[in-house]
């Protein structure tokens, strides 16, 4: 299983269906046991923050978060760039990754367009000189097409942008007419059409510009770069976040019986810090390497307070298009909000959860964890109407009709990503089976030779080793493979099993040289047209920065929050399984 998720000879999806058949004839598991685990507590709350996440999607509500983050942040280049990653780093702690980044990405093509288009002053007079004016006002010159996930599409567009440098003075005149005429029929269209735009899909989406000059190219390399590290290490914040963040709490899960001190609250404790600086020290990256600090070259062109004028208008034009927030939009925020303290305060650590109260009422026996919370707001999802048109709020001279509910089975079944759940399940059974067997146990009796390094430094090469591994294998297979083994090395070499777990789980989101590491990074790569030298340059410093980063956060808050200086009594509290 382990080759073929990281070949991807056949589809990972397909690959985690291998152990229903593989491991009751190699003896290993009884069928039963092997499909339970496909289905646990910790699938059951993917999907419930999914379907979450879809509905925020769906009501339009993270493109308002958007904009109004970068409007009020600032339209200087650093600003936006600054603004671009943390609205891509918070909408990637709660929706996918991919739909987060497929959503910053037309957004940040108009505002860089309007911010740099070739508007150069002829004497006193000042009139637009570039191919841009050939737009109208605040239109950026874009098209958002999807393909079947391939790139190849970018050779493409180079050979079309060639092309059209080279008739731009014969086309000014047809094109000017074409763009009229676009724009005359999205008038005629109802604004809810114009505003939700289907996207097929996301991760294969490539946005082609009419004209780029080179000029251009650095600003929006950085500025896609910028997106795809946000995206990724945003993903790092919450459980729910990405797949190895879940893969963790399954394994910790299945693995002790007792409370790991790990939980949704003290999770975020953990990694929201340790996220801010990975982003922030990103964007000081990314402005070294593009802009110049510390007395390097910009190699990108400077604006003028007219353009960052121009970006503001932008920006508010389509603020102000989305209208007041929807009654669809108030519901969708509130039980997001809700779900979030629900998780926060189920068990807390610090006060007794809510949680306790039901221990309490129908015996200790009973634990309700975070699936239960999810599920309940789902469920409300389904029933809440979308749209106030009953009882009082209906307008009586208007005709009954009935309100959609604020999610539809429809939209919840084309965009849950239904491979990734099996792929969770596939995990688990293998780190089943592991145990079982006894695999796990003799692979980390063979690594306990690392007793003789400091535990600083064995946590640093795991770190690193997973995060060079996560570049050419699926982030939630990389956690899979890795994490039931460093288990059973932290047990071996007496250190807190967290020390080694928890920091080789968030470096599993952290791929940021290749193309093919992530969805967002093939997102980028595309749209920006850029060479894949040159995410492989920016990347490898990222790898190394978010990689000591994350060394340093576990020697310090990590021991902080979780007392990794000593052996915890839960680790002694190990799951015993009948034999098959």
């Amino acid at each position: 299983m382990a080759v073929y998720w990281m070949t991807e000879a056949i589809p990972l999806a397909v690959t985690a269906l291998i152990p229903v058949f593989a491991f009751p004839l190699l003896g290993i598991l009884s069928t039963g046991k092997v499909c339970l685990v496909y289905m646990k507590e910790t699938n059951m709350m993917f999907l419930g923050g999914l379907t979450v996440a879809i509905a925020v999607e769906h009501c339009n509500l993270h493109k308002r978060i958007a904009l109004f983050v970068i409007l009020h942040i600032g339209q200087s280049p650093r600003r936006l760039m600054a603004g671009f990653m943390l609205t891509t780093m918070f909408l990637s702690m709660w929706i996918s990754n991919t739909a987060s980044t497929a959503m910053m990405v037309p957004i940040v093509d108009a505002i860089l367009v309007e911010l740099y288009s070739s508007r150069d002053k002829d004497g006193e007079k000042g009139e637009p000189a570039g191919d841009l004016s050939v737009a109208p006002q605040h239109q950026s010159q874009m098209e958002l097409v999807t393909t079947n996930g391939k790139s190849g599409q970018s050779q493409e567009v180079r050979e079309l942008a060639v092309i059209q440098e080279k008739d731009q003075q014969e086309n000014v005149q047809l094109k000017a007419e074409k763009k009229q005429e676009q724009v005359q029929q999205e008038e005629k269209k109802p604004k809810e059409e114009q505003e939700r735009i289907p996207i097929e899909d996301e991760a294969a989406v490539l946005l082609t510009t009419s004209h780029r000059p080179e000029r251009m190219q650095p600003v929006f390399c950085m500025s896609y770069l910028g997106l795809a590290y946000a995206a990724n290490v945003g993903g790092t914040g919450v459980v729910t976040g990405t797949g190895p963040n879940l893969v963790l709490f399954g394994i910790l899960k299945s693995s002790f019986s007792e409370p790991t001190g790990l939980n949704f609250a003290t999770w975020m404790a953990f990694n929201v810090p340790g996220m801010l600086v990975c982003v922030l020290l990103a964007w000081l990256w990314l402005q070294f390497l593009f802009m110049g600090l510390c007395g390097r070259k910009s190699t990108i062109q400077q604006t003028t307070p007219e353009r960052e004028a121009a970006v503001k208008r932008l920006i508010r034009e389509k603020y102000r298009q989305l209208g007041p927030m929807t009654h669809h939009e108030a519901t969708v925020l509130t039980l997001f909000v809700v779900l979030v303290f629900l998780w926060l305060f189920r068990a807390p650590e610090f006060v007794p959860g809510w949680s306790k109260w039901f221990s309490a009422a129908f015996g200790e026996h009973l634990e309700v964890d975070d699936a239960t919370p999810a599920m309940l707001i789902v469920f409300l999802l389904f029933i809440l109407p979308a749209k106030l048109n009953f009882w009082c709020f209906r307008d009586p001279n208007a005709p009954p009709t009935s309100s959609p509910a604020c999610m539809t089975w429809d939209v919840v079944q084309k965009k849950i990503p239904w491979g990734v759940v099996l792929l969770l399940g596939g995990g688990f059974a293998m780190a089943e089976a592991s145990k079982e067997s006894g695999l796990s146990v003799w692979l980390g009796e063979q690594l306990q030779y690392f007793d003789v390094m400091p535990k600083e430094a064995i946590v640093f090469i795991v770190c690193l080793m997973t995060a060079m591994l996560t570049e050419v294998a699926s982030n939630t297979a990389t956690a899979s493979i890795l994490l039931p083994v460093l288990k059973e090395l932290a047990l071996n070499i007496q250190v807190n099993p967290l020390y080694l777990m928890l920091p080789a789980a968030v470096c599993c989101s952290y791929a940021f040289m290749l193309p093919v590491a992530t969805p967002p990074n093939a997102i980028v790569f595309s749209a920006a047209n850029m060479r894949s030298q040159d995410m492989m340059k920016a990347g490898f410093a990222m790898n190394v920065i978010c990689v000591l980063v994350i060394t340093i956060m576990i020697n310090t808050l990590g021991v902080a929050l979780f007392d990794l200086q000593n052996m915890p009594s839960w680790a002694n509290s190990t799951i015993t399984t009948a034999p098959a």
